[in-house]
């Protein structure tokens, strides 16, 4: 009788075990699903070298690092604050480990943002932000590159013009390489998430 008990007893821990066990590989060693969009990589991504406070800034001069690249401008509204403000609390919730990734703003409104402004701008939200500038011949080249689109519209009296573009935060790897999009709205934790993934 104590032995049948035992063999019982045995039984339901070992199948208790294997359920566990089970469960573990499964949420370990599953595939993880990003947030962000995944592309497909096509080799490095274009280099570009545009105004930033302190003198010219090359993409390739962070080589080495995750970078998160977003086209917006300083007089925006509503979705640049919006974005800035989540990749910094992104940075925050990474920790230490911010190091390893560089935010950089290109404005798309070269007549109004110098690149002292931009860099101001950006750096209201993180002090490790960059912000760029350039020509506006410059600024129309990158965005092309990166397929963003943007376009001047008219405001109001108080506002002046105001510019519809691109909201999305392109996220390339330590090699320079297109690995993600975020779109707009993309919770800071699941940034967070998606880039300790791409380390």
């Amino acid at each position: 009788m104590k032995s049948s008990r035992r063999f019982f007893l045995i039984s339901i821990l070992l199948g208790v075990a294997v359920v566990f066990l089970g469960w573990f590989a499964f949420t370990r060693l599953r595939p993880y699903k990003f947030h962000g969009s995944l592309v497909p990589s096509a080799g490095t991504a274009p280099d570009f070298t545009l105004q930033g406070v302190n003198g010219p800034v090359s993409l390739g001069d962070f080589r080495g690092k995750i970078v998160l690249l977003y086209f917006g401008y300083t007089f925006c509204p509503d979705v640049c604050p919006t974005t800035m403000t989540d990749l910094a609390k992104a940075m925050q919730l990474l920790g230490k480990q911010a190091d390893h990734y560089q935010v950089i703003m290109i404005t798309v409104d070269p007549e109004r943002d110098t690149p002292e402004k931009t860099d101001a701008y950006v750096k209201h939200f993180d002090p490790n932000f960059i912000g760029l500038s350039g020509t506006p011949e410059e600024i129309a080249q990158v965005a092309t590159l990166y397929g963003i689109f943007y376009e001047r519209e008219e405001g109001s009296a108080a506002t002046g013009y105001l510019i519809n573009h691109t909201a999305s935060t392109t996220v390339l790897d330590k090699d320079g390489r297109l690995k993600l999009i975020f779109p707009f709205g993309t919770a800071p934790e699941d940034i967070a998430s998606d880039l300790q993934h791409l380390r």
